[in-house]
């Protein structure tokens, strides 16, 4: 069997080709495409924003993890989440149409439910606010049509993953456990809203083991803890793994907000760029992403990696001298 990865450069990309080939040891091939310049043998450079063309022995027999998108908000021009989520999503189900292959494993997010308090499931109905969320919700009912048009026999397994950590990451947990090792993180504004969050070892176990086991069709996921942890729990659970203080100050959230403004905005007129900070970072550490995951927790997918277990395993990963 073939495992066809696009976005495979990327973060989970990199996690799920390792969990493949080492971890399991199959002798299946894999193969990972991403937009980004190749740099070695580790990947193949394609661009799904274009029909896609690639030359695989037995490509019927395949697996598509479509991971690709530009997914970083803020970060991007409006029209780049659309150019790169929907165009992708278009050129992957047309890749898969004119090979006869029958399942798509597409990881999608959390963005389409939007920005609330309210307690989201999986039936819930999305209601996007960012161009993200739009994009990535167009996307999964691209993916649906495709499954649709030959139900008996297609197999399509969305994802909505809430914050991915581990090792490599570069995102959210890594910038959260270097601020609480300088001693700088504050909790913004409160301390209970709720983080919906998963390791990335969970999530390419549960990617693979998805595409393997379930029946044509389609189903849709939520990848998170349940209950999803407090930024207070998530704080205080890594600190505890990796041995450093947990933060006890409290902030309000119109003076953090304020300081995020004014440094990022002071920056940007002197020419300069300060990675991570940005108000709306700000903002969206003070709404909570309420996502259920009790769905996948009664799934034979079901998480393998406590927050605390996941933490420890990075932390180890990671040789005990920190998380990267």
């Amino acid at each position: 069997m073939n495992h066809l990865i696009f976005g495979g450069s990327g973060f989970i990309g990199t996690h799920l080709k390792r969990y493949i080939n080492n971890t399991l040891s199959l002798p299946d091939k894999v193969f990972s495409y991403d937009i980004r310049k190749k740099v070695s043998d580790d990947f193949n450079t394609l661009d799904i924003r274009k029909p896609i063309s690639i030359n695989v022995s037995n490509i019927g027999d395949s697996i598509i993890y479509n991971l690709a998108a530009v997914h970083t908000t803020p970060g991007h021009p409006d029209h780049e989440y659309f150019e790169a989520n929907i165009y992708g999503a278009q050129n992957v189900c047309d890749f898969a149409r004119k090979n006869n292959i029958n399942t798509i494993v597409f990881t999608s997010s959390i963005a389409p439910y939007g920005a609330s308090e309210e307690y989201k499931t999986e039936e819930t109905l999305p209601m996007p606010n960012t161009p993200y969320g739009i994009s990535k919700l167009t996307a999964e009912y691209i993916h649906k049509l495709w499954q649709a048009e030959d139900p008996e026999n297609r197999k399509l397994v969305i994802v909505r993953p809430g914050v991915v950590f581990g090792k490599q990451e570069g995102g959210n947990f890594t910038r959260l456990y270097n601020s609480l090792k300088k001693g700088f993180f504050f909790y913004p504004g409160r301390k209970d809203t709720i983080k919906a969050s998963v390791y990335v070892k969970d999530v390419v176990r549960i990617l693979y083991e998805a595409g393997q086991k379930e029946k044509p069709g389609h189903v849709t996921y939520n990848l998170t803890y349940f209950p999803a942890p407090t930024i207070q729990k998530i704080c205080e659970t890594m600190a505890e793994a990796t041995g450093v203080k947990p933060p006890k100050i409290l902030v309000p959230g119109w003076a953090l907000k304020a300081a995020a403004g004014g440094a990022y905005f002071g920056a940007k007129t002197l020419g300069k760029k300060i990675s991570g900070i940005h108000p709306d970072r700000v903002k969206k550490l003070m709404i909570s992403t309420n996502i259920s995951g009790e769905k996948l927790d009664r799934s034979p997918y079901k998480l393998q990696f406590s927050l605390k277990e996941a933490l420890e395993d990075w932390y180890r990963d990671c040789e005990k001298t920190g998380l990267y």
